[in-house]
C-alpha cells in the first residue's frame, strides 16, 4: 500500500467527520445520536471484516483483542460527544477542530516521550511553540 493512502483517508474521512458532527440536530441527546452512529459503524465494520478476510474467523480474530480495543471504545465515545458539544455549544467548524489538534499534539509528544521512550527534540520544542502561537493568534 502506498505510504499516502492511509494519510488520505484519514483526511476525507475527517472532513466528512467534521461537516457531519457539526450537522448533528442541536436538539437531539448526544448519546442518540451516537447510537445510531455506531450502529452504522458496527454493521460496515463487521461487512468490511467479512469482505477482508482472508482464511480467518470473527470468533478467532475476537481471540486475540486484549485490552486497548475496549478502552478504544470508550475514548472513542468520549472523543464523538466531545466534537458534537463542541459544536452544539458554539465553536467554529475551523477553529474548535485546530484547537483540539494543537493541543493535542503538544500533549501526544510528552506521551509519546513517557509512554514509548520518544525524543524529545529541540524541533518537537519548537513544534510545541508553533502550535502554542497558533493558539494565540486563534484567540478572538
Amino acid at each position: 500500500m502506498n505510504i499516502y493512502i492511509p494519510i488520505l483517508i484519514v483526511v476525507v474521512s475527517n472532513i466528512f467527520y467534521h461537516i457531519c458532527t457539526k450537522s448533528v440536530p442541536e436538539g437531539i441527546n448526544t448519546f442518540a445520536a451516537l447510537t445510531a452512529t455506531y450502529a452504522v459503524a458496527a454493521v460496515s465494520s463487521l461487512l468490511l471484516f467479512f469482505l477482508t478476510a482472508k482464511g480467518t474467523s470473527l470468533g478467532s480474530e475476537y481471540r486475540q483483542l486484549n485490552w486497548s480495543s475496549l478502552v478504544l471504545g470508550v475514548a472513542i465515545i468520549g472523543l464523538e460527544a466531545g466534537f458534537i458539544l463542541m459544536y452544539k455549544v458554539g465553536w467554529d467548524i475551523g477553529t474548535g477542530q485546530v484547537v483540539a489538534s494543537a493541543l493535542l499534539a503538544v500533549v501526544l509528544i510528552f506521551v509519546g516521550r513517557f509512554l514509548y521512550g520518544e525524543p524529545i527534540t529541540l524541533k518537537r520544542i519548537i513544534g510545541i511553540a508553533v502550535c502554542l502561537a497558533g493558539l494565540y493568534l486563534l484567540k478572538e
